[in-house]
């Protein structure tokens, strides 16, 4: 049975380790610390990733566990404290449930386990860095290091039982204009100006939310030298992703026809554009396995799943890259990547159990 008390404690302890993406060493040291005292065979890749094993057994898969390891800023010298069923901090920081809900709820399940000396399925995990910033651990993982084709990520907003099972496909846009300098009151004739360029792209690229499975943005923009110089180097960056691959594919089409137009109506510039795929979509039908398990686990405890169609990114869209199928879950808390973040005490408790039945099944 999950023990509230010991999983809070857990769940406090990691809080305090502080683990800002790039800094993640003191806090992956102490989860490898407490997959090694549960008898875990526990690995690290050339990227820093923690990959552990455990119940591994001939001719069984092993079902995949996963959570990131970094947390947002600010999240350093976090102060957590507890009003009844909520966890939250001084307003000062963040509270960092995202990830740590997740890792604690994964160790918890995992003792569980152990103490009884039940048997259960064959569990690979994998804790990633940088997620935060550009899904950095999964996108470098030593795919030979992991067995496991199918589990869950827990990396979600609310209760367990919400189950993010649809997440788009994402491309990204950089934009580099060099146009030609000259003095803007003096002979402005003479020169290219990047950044009117530049808004001629920008005002006609698709942006917003295109359809109910489809948005776009442009996020960055940077140029010129002063005031009165006509601008010679401009660049912008910008992003558009969908569930829809063929939706996607016909933006990218679009952007890339539209790019080409702009250039060739100002042949003194040179317009270099680069769109490149940064990761995959994916789309689990309630009828999949991954999900039947998980519905099977969430009803042994009373609960009903909840599917949701995400237009962010998580690591399970890099893993689904690399023929690995998860769900994402939620790790009971709201308001995350902000100073009013909190979690449910209930809800991890919950996150605990749905982890243990999981294993079970």
């Amino acid at each position: 049975m999950v023990d509230r008390e010991r999983l809070l404690s857990s769940f406090l302890d990691l809080v305090r380790i502080d683990s800002p993406s790039g800094e993640e060493e003191p806090v992956a040291q102490e989860i490898a610390r407490r997959l090694g005292a549960l008898g875990a065979d526990v690995l690290r890749d050339a990227h820093g990733n923690l990959i552990a094993r455990l119940g591994a057994r001939a001719g069984v898969a092993p079902f995949l566990l996963s959570a990131h390891m970094d947390t947002v800023e600010p999240g350093r010298g976090i102060r957590p404290m507890i009003e009844g069923d909520v966890i939250r901090t001084d307003g000062s920081t963040i509270l960092g449930g995202d990830p740590k809900a997740g890792v604690a709820a994964i160790l918890e399940a995992l003792t569980v386990l152990r103490e009884a000396d039940t048997a259960h399925r064959p569990v690979e995990l994998v804790f990633t860095r940088g997620e935060e910033v550009g899904l950095l651990g999964s996108r470098s993982l030593d795919y030979h290091m992991v067995t496991a084709r199918q589990g869950v990520v827990l990396d979600g907003e609310g209760a367990i039982s919400e189950i993010t099972n649809e997440a788009p496909a994402q491309y990204i846009i950089d934009v580099d204009i060099t146009g030609r300098a000259a003095h803007a009151g003096v002979e402005p004739e003479r020169g290219v100006p990047a950044i009117l360029i530049a808004a001629e792209l920008i005002v006609e690229l698709p942006q917003g939310r295109l359809d109910r499975e489809t948005t776009a943005n442009v996020g960055l923009i940077s140029g010129g030298s002063a005031r009165n110089a006509v601008p010679e180097q401009c660049s912008f960056k910008a992003e558009f992703r969908s569930r829809n691959p063929e939706r996607l594919e016909a933006v990218r089409q679009e952007i890339d026809l539209h790019i080409t137009s702009v250039a060739a109506r100002h042949p003194a510039a040179k317009v270099d554009a680069r769109i490149e795929k940064i990761f995959d979509g994916y789309k689990l039908a309630p009828s999949h396995p991954v999900l039947q398990q998980c519905a099977a686990a969430l009803h042994s405890l009373g609960m009903e799943p909840r599917y949701l169609a995400s237009g962010g990114a998580t690591d399970a869209n890099i893993f689904a890259g690399h023929g690995i199928e998860a769900a994402v879950l939620g790790m009971g808390g709201s308001n995350f990547h902000t100073t009013r973040e909190q979690l449910s005490i209930a809800n991890l408790v919950n996150s605990a159990r749905f982890i243990e039945a999981v294993l079970r099944t």
